[in-house]
């Protein structure tokens, strides 16, 4: 027979094994746990199996143990992490590629019906056609507005209907209604919102950025700091190649509209001589 360990016991295992994964790994996801089942949680478990580990536990303990692990070590480059514990959340360690281990969370999202009080995650829209429902439910329907009519002996549907907007509570008519119709409106799963890598931390929609993203954003950011010091006259990086440009198309200048001369002025002139020569001929 197991012997059940007291809840000092379970903390300081749990303790060891937050401090070991601390100690193994360097990119955390953060995880909304909202509405995940046992049998789910499970689930992203086993597919995650190898080179993950999903955390889960109150965020108080969580904060005591990343604390400690601070005190202890002197690395506090988990401190960030603490502040991202809010609410029903997880902690996904991985040593994999942080955009695929994203990916394989979101392959565990299970459908779920519209319970009454849960607030809704999308639109509801019910869609028009043949319930199968008797004419006796056609109170249902009445109650919510929505225009029905009797077609063989079932209740058939007009016109798709927005039965609950996202970000309102699901009603009791609402959620007998779609029961009813057997609509499972609602997917739930681990939703990433945090990413953890090296001690910094930045949003997941990150990972989405490919390399020509990068390269496009940088480019831009070199043009804006270019832009910025040639209206100041403050030399950068970005900016000395123009500078330079400009002072040579300044010295040209000059050296066109006078009689100083170098090699490269020299071709110029006689460029815009003979420029000058051929344009008097179009004009005669």
């Amino acid at each position: 027979m197991a012997i059940k360990r007291t809840k000092a016991e379970k903390k300081i295992a749990y303790d060891k094994k937050l401090c070991s994964l601390l100690d193994e790994y360097t990119k955390v996801l953060i995880a909304l746990a909202d509405n995940v089942g046992s049998k789910q949680l499970q689930d992203i478990r086993r597919g995650l199996r190898g080179d993950s580990v999903v955390l889960m536990g109150k965020n108080t303990l969580i904060r005591r143990c990343i604390k400690v692990y601070a005190e202890k070590t002197g690395n506090h480059t988990f401190d960030p992490l603490m502040d991202l514990l809010v609410g029903n959340v997880g902690l996904i360690f991985t040593k994999g590629d942080l955009k695929e281990v994203r990916e394989e969370v979101a392959k565990y999202k299970v459908g779920a019906p519209a319970r009454v009080g849960l607030v809704a995650p999308v639109d509801v829209v019910v869609p028009p056609g043949n319930t199968g429902l008797d004419p006796s439910q056609t109170s249902f329907f009445q109650v919510l507005n929505i225009p029905t009519k009797i077609n063989k002996g079932t209740v058939e549907i007009i016109t798709p209907v927005e039965l609950i907007k996202k970000g309102e509570k699901v009603g009791s008519s609402e959620s007998a209604l779609l029961a009813k119709l057997g609509i499972r409106p609602f997917s739930y799963g681990l939703q990433v919102t945090s990413v953890y890598e090296d001690g910094s931390v930045f949003s997941p929609e990150v990972l989405d950025l490919s390399e020509e993203d990068l390269i496009e954003k940088f480019a831009t950011g070199v043009s804006m700091v270019a832009s910025l010091s040639l209206a100041i006259s403050y030399p950068t990086l970005a900016a000395v190649p123009h500078m330079f440009i400009n002072g040579y198309k300044n010295v040209l200048a000059v050296a066109v509209e006078t009689d100083y001369s170098y090699p490269h002025a020299d071709k110029i002139k006689e460029y815009l001589k003979v420029k000058l020569v051929f344009s008097g001929y179009g004009s005669c």
